[in-house]
């Protein structure tokens, strides 16, 4: 029977990426001065596995790659060479070559072989360079009773299963053996329906030969039994031979899993597993390769779901809210006496809704760290480009967020982090013209407010420079008067083409970037604030809702039409009094709040629909914060506070000015999602 193998490759490839990003996270941590041995082996092990996996499935170009480097890696966790920042960049631009590499098998393209070449020789270069070498660590205390020679080998006796389960074809069996005769030695090979034994004279350690096994077997599948060492001296004419002490013969006796390697007693038909602690042995059938049963294993905490299922599974979801509301619409004209049981029921049917609307929502839920893990190799490249000294700290990275806002989110935080780099944190020298550190901080924050996520990308540089601004925004014909406040300042760098760089460069410099972060963060219904002080640094915040799929609304009514205002971005609703409102010449009429005259914007005329208000002291007023600036929608009544499903108008109609979505109310009707950030625009004009 032939196994499709490529049913596989999906898990491959997530399990590759995450094994590269774990890989590129540790080397980035990693304090070159005493490189901690724990993180040197799970970088070693990152590697190994993509190679066993690479190899597994025929993908020569990867296996290759990573053959080079886990050898260099292999050297510096044995401590034969220590390693350098050389070192790190070569892992870093390998990991990248890995990552080319592995999308261009998942999406069908064609990867650079010339920067695969490259990469190999650099890691050849860095081990073998002789000027990185230094002394093997020492051997512990304990151990200086028993001397080993440099030039001792190890002989293994190892025994595997072999299973269908295990080695679904042959080319991963073979590659499996190739691994181990890279590494010495292999004799008396003999490959049975269920097992395979072999004789293996190299010298790895036994941690390293498990290493090799890890990717295909468990534990328990696998036996491993050291021998006596050999030396070339030995007399042997292959350098081979056995130098076994009456201990080691007794203590291979008296283990039942040293059986057939000091003697020639074969090995028994079956295995018998060691009695429990009840003194019952484990059954197993006569022939078969004892191996962890399914009810021994610890079970998995996770499951890998495709993100078209779960995508599936929220629109149903969402569909079953809406008929929910429509039940509860209906019910709310029933007599509650009559039909209390009915009631009851649509009443435990909500709140059952409403459990299982959030339990799914949680399953695209995903931590930002997805987002913020990418950003200490952004920094760490570019400070270096820019000869500038820079760390990045991360605060929050545990707050979660809908999987289609982190994917969307990727590319504007990516621009920040950058431009705080390039404009906001000074040159060294500058720096401590100052009195400051010479290495500078940006800082990525993460937190949870109400309905929304807020991310803060800050820096402790020079900040914004008021009278630069000015002079370009004079320059490009933006107008602004002379009383224009800081906020109304900062908020120029959004407008398109504006750049304050003096140089064009391959970082900044062409006026695009700042504009395309804003459109971007208010497509996905969030906003963008700008803060800075001058010589003590800048901080952007994004505010974002959690989701992309639900919306906590305010529900107004215009004339017979009903619109749903997005909760994030009202500060409060009121119904004034006539001597609050204002009308200035030429302008509109104006709101007084609190000390402050805030411009009505009549929902009714953005829309033009028939108001059945239209003096604002009768209807209500809905302030809104967007664009850094406040208005009052003026609206004939408020309807209520609900949790909508968001439909696209887009799939289902077309764009509409003003207008982000539809929903489905109760009643059946539809109801548009309001788009604030458009809609204040569309009132200016």
């Amino acid at each position: 029977m032939t196994i499709d193998m490529s049913q596989f490759y999906q898990v491959f490839f997530e399990e590759s990426a995450e094994h590269l990003a774990n890989m590129e996270s540790l080397l980035l941590g990693l304090d070159l001065a005493a490189p901690d041995d724990d993180q040197l082996n799970a970088i070693f092990r990152a590697a190994h596995s993509i190679k066993g996996g690479s190899g597994t499935f025929g993908f020569t170009d990867m296996t290759v790659v990573t053959h080079v480097l886990e050898t260099l890696l292999d050297r510096i966790r044995k401590h034969e060479i220590a390693i350098t920042s050389d070192m790190v960049d070569a892992f870093l631009q390998a990991g990248d070559v890995l990552h080319d590499l592995l999308d261009a098998h998942q999406n069908g393209g064609v990867a650079d072989e010339a920067a695969s070449l490259e990469i190999r020789a650099k890691l050849e270069k860095l081990t073998q360079d002789p000027i990185n070498t230094s002394p093997p660590a020492a051997a512990p205390a304990e151990a200086a009773s028993v001397p080993v020679a440099p030039s001792t080998q190890h002989i293994y006796q190892i025994r595997f299963a072999k299973t269908s389960a295990i080695f679904p074809s042959e080319a991963q069996l073979t590659t499996l053996l190739e691994d181990l005769g890279n590494l010495g030695k292999i004799e008396n090979q003999q490959i049975g329906e269920d097992a395979v034994t072999l004789t293996l004279t190299a010298w790895a350690g036994e941690a390293e030969l498990r290493d090799i096994f890890s990717f295909f077997l468990e534990p328990d599948q696998l036996t491993i039994t050291l021998g006596a060492d050999v030396a070339p001296s030995s007399g042997d004419e292959d350098g081979y031979g056995f130098f076994v002490e009456p201990e080691q013969l007794k203590a291979a006796i008296e283990d039942e899993q040293g059986y057939g390697f000091f003697t020639d007693v074969p090995p028994p038909a079956a295995e018998t597993s060691a009695p429990s602690a009840s003194g019952a042995a484990a059954e197993v059938a006569p022939g078969e390769t004892p191996h962890r049963r399914a009810t021994d294993r610890a079970p998995d905490t996770s499951i890998r779901v495709s993100v078209e299922k779960v995508d599936q599974m929220i629109n149903l979801v969402g569909e079953l809210v809406i008929t929910q509301a429509m039940l509860a619409e209906t019910a709310s004209r029933l007599d509650p006496v009559v039909n209390e049981s009915l009631l009851n029921g649509l009443a435990q049917l909500e709140r059952n809704t409403r459990d299982l609307q959030e339990s799914v929502m949680s399953v695209r839920m995903m931590p930002i760290n997805f987002v913020f893990s990418r950003f200490p190799r952004v920094v760490r490249d570019l400070a270096g480009k820019l000869n500038k000294q820079v760390q990045l700290k991360t605060i929050g990275e545990g707050t979660e967020l809908d999987k289609g806002l982190i994917e969307k989110i990727s590319d504007p935080l990516t621009h920040l982090v950058r431009n705080s780099l390039d404009h906001g944190v000074e040159m060294p020298d500058e720096r401590i013209a100052k009195g400051k550190d010479p290495q500078g901080t940006i800082t990525l924050r993460a937190a949870h407010q109400g309905g929304n996520i807020v991310i803060e990308v800050a820096d402790d540089g020079a900040g914004l420079d008021r009278e630069r601004i000015l002079a370009k925004a004079k320059e490009k014909g933006i107008p602004f008067s002379d009383s224009i406040s800081d906020a109304d300042v900062w908020q120029m760098i959004f407008a398109p083409g504006f750049s304050t760089a003096a140089v064009v460069t391959d970082v900044s410099g062409r006026g695009v970037g700042m504009d395309v972060v804003k459109k971007n963060i208010e497509g996905i219904g969030g906003r963008v604030d700008l803060s800075s002080k001058t010589g003590e640094g800048s901080t952007v915040t994004i505010r974002l809702p959690l989701t992309l799929a639900i919306l906590d609304g305010l529900s107004v009514a215009v004339g017979d039409q009903t619109y749903i205002v997005p909760l994030s971005f009202i500060s409060e609703s009121l119904q004034p009094k006539s001597e609050d409102i204002k009308e200035i010449s030429g302008q509109g009429k104006v709101v007084h709040v609190r000390g402050e005259y805030v411009p009505i914007v009549a929902l009714s005329e953005v829309f033009c629909i028939k108001p059945r208000v239209t003096n604002p002291a009768e209807g209500i007023l809905v302030l809104l914060e967007g664009e850094g600036k406040k208005v009052a929608l003026f609206v004939d009544e408020l309807l209520g506070q609900h949790q909508v499903v968001i439909k696209s108008l887009e799939t289902n109609y077309r764009r509409v000015p003003g207008i982000s979505g539809a929903t489905i109310m109760g009643d059946g009707r539809v109801a548009m999602i309001m788009d604030v950030t458009a809609m204040i625009k569309m009132a200016q004009q």
